[in-house]
């Protein structure tokens, strides 16, 4: 995370602020309040106080509002010390604050709308580069779970897979021979055929892709509980209960991380004496 919060304060003050240089008076002090413009789940409390860590450690920070928290716009937090400082790191602890609550926000709705279902949400590897752990942390901060966090961590046969090896059925069963253990195996499935494939090859999960709520229930009738079912594909918030109550186990999103719109955050300063 350090490293991130590194190339982003890089990447925005270059050689240094030269508003701040040209308008604020060498060591003038202010205090800041960062505000939350409107509903939300809060994401990123914790990054926003290490970019202005990394800034200045001299600043004071107070935190009024946690990751996790669904809360009316409000008072997120408050610091103090060199205007300068504030300044500095005003627009990238912002930037991380807002797009990660925005997906903690997001991620709540789809959460929320498949409320009763037993169905658990998950995010996808449809990060931001780079910013892959603090979105999936954002993820889990509005109530949904992480699916693999890389291409290292599990094994997840995809229909390029399939098509390289000669099928799913082949696919699956090369993949579950090579697994290390406590490595988990799924399938992707996008027909009813390549379901009963993955299943006569022993996966303990398969991944149904783009299927309707009626291939959904029939996979579900077909797998009778050999398997755990997730679905995915084009899934949104005005058709993911329907997607939930067909008796799937899981349900992915892309969009909880590719498109969630950032949750509007503002700081204002005033000068200290």
């Amino acid at each position: 995370m350090l490293d991130l919060i590194d190339r982003a304060l890089a990447e925005d003050r270059g050689d240094g602020d030269l508003t701040t240089r040209a308008v604020v008076e060498p060591g003038a002090t202010a205090r800041a309040r960062i505000e939350q413009k409107e509903s939300g789940v809060l994401a990123g409390v914790r990054v926003a106080e290490k970019v202005f860590e990394r800034v200045d450690p001299e600043l004071r920070w107070h935190a009024h509002a946690e990751d996790g928290e669904l809360r009316d716009p409000g008072l997120v937090a408050e610091l103090a010390g060199s205007a300068a400082s504030v300044l500095a790191g005003e627009r990238v602890a912002l930037n991380f604050l807002g797009r990660l609550s925005g997906i903690a926000t997001l991620t709540g709705r789809y959460v929320e709308a498949v409320a009763g279902t037993g169905v658990k949400i998950l995010d996808t590897r449809k990060t931001t580069p780079g910013m892959r752990a603090l979105e999936k942390e954002a993820v889990r901060a509005g109530g949904g779970a992480s699916h693999r966090n890389g291409l290292y961590d599990a094994i997840l046969v995809k229909e390029n897979h399939s098509a390289l090896a000669g099928g799913v059925g082949v696919a699956a069963r090369l993949a579950l021979e090579a697994a290390p253990d406590e490595v988990i195996v799924e399938v992707e499935c996008a027909t009813l055929e390549e379901v009963l494939g993955a299943l006569d090859a022993g996966v303990p999960r398969l991944l149904l892709d783009n299927m309707t709520p009626d291939e959904l229930r029939a996979a579900v009738e077909l797998t009778a509980g050999r398997a755990e079912l997730e679905a995915s594909g084009g899934i949104t918030l005005d058709t993911i209960r329907a997607v939930a109550e067909t008796g799937v186990d899981y349900i992915s999103v892309g969009a909880l991380t590719h498109s969630a719109p950032a949750l509007d955050v503002s700081l204002l300063l005033e000068p200290l004496e």
